[in-house]
């Protein structure tokens, strides 16, 4: 029974350098794929393959702004095959709704006369300050705001039920580590990475964002802690180049 286990937990132990490949037909180049298990990451080509090193049971996080991110767990028949395929669910954003006014005549000036028109009043025009951009879509809560004890908010209970509020925060955690990478990387420059850390430009964008979903870089970055800034991009820098060297293998 010893001899039993001991070779079913070396078994599970082991690693191997899987090939995968993204199923869908566009947008696959530049998918992330991130080993949580071990850490290791990959990047798929632009014909969305991707080589990434796993253990049987180790878990396998797929991230692109154009999908809805993957969680795929290395079953023993993927890990004895060493070939992974994966199709990818199209992240898809919901059309407002449409209102359709009164049926026109026809005829340009009747109808022209036909439309009232209020001109709008901003804060400026009466002197006081606010925000004049487009507001962000707010996400009520199901419960105490979309369902209450007197009423249902039918149209928030339908974007709950159909996935449409879950897919809105995920794009907006895509875009909001989109947006730090952005600003660190603008902050210190391509050829800073390369000169500092030794990583090749073509590779700042994905080494940034492997810092910001893995450390609290983008935290220390607001807050303008920039020791601790340099800090994790010194010591993740190490790690990142290490499974450079290992896929170059």
């Amino acid at each position: 029974m010893f001899f039993l286990c001991l070779s079913c937990t070396l078994g599970y132990g082991q690693q191997k350098r899987l090939v995968g490949k993204i199923e869908n037909i566009k947008d696959v180049e530049g998918i992330h794929i991130l080993n949580t298990s071990s850490r290791f990451n990959s990047i798929t080509n632009a014909s969305g393959e991707f080589f990434i090193t796993a253990s049987p049971l180790d878990t396998l996080v797929f991230s692109s702004i154009a999908y809805i991110p993957e969680q795929v767990v290395v079953s023993k028949e993927i890990y004895d095959s060493g070939f992974l395929s994966v199709t990818l669910q199209e992240l898809v954003n919901e059309l407002d709704e449409v209102y359709i006014g009164p049926a026109l005549t026809g005829d340009l000036e009747r109808d022209l006369k036909r439309i009232k028109v209020e001109d709008q009043i901003n804060f400026d025009d009466v002197g006081i300050p606010g925000f004049l951009g487009t507001p962000e879509e707010k996400i009520p809560n199901m419960i105490g705001q979309v369902i209450t004890p007197f009423s249902v908010n039918i149209e928030g209970l339908y974007k709950h039920l159909s996935g449409y509020y879950k897919k809105l925060r995920l794009q907006r955690k895509w875009q909001a580590e989109n947006v730090a990478v952005s600003m660190i990387i603008h902050n210190y420059g391509s050829e800073f990475y390369e000169e500092a850390f030794e990583i090749p430009k073509e590779r700042v964008f994905d080494f940034t964002l492997f810092c910001v979903e893995t450390t609290e870089i983008e935290n220390h970055f607001k807050k303008e802690s920039y020791a601790l800034v340099l800090s994790i991009l010194e010591e993740k820098a190490k790690v990142y180049k290490e499974r450079l060297d290992e896929k170059e293998e």
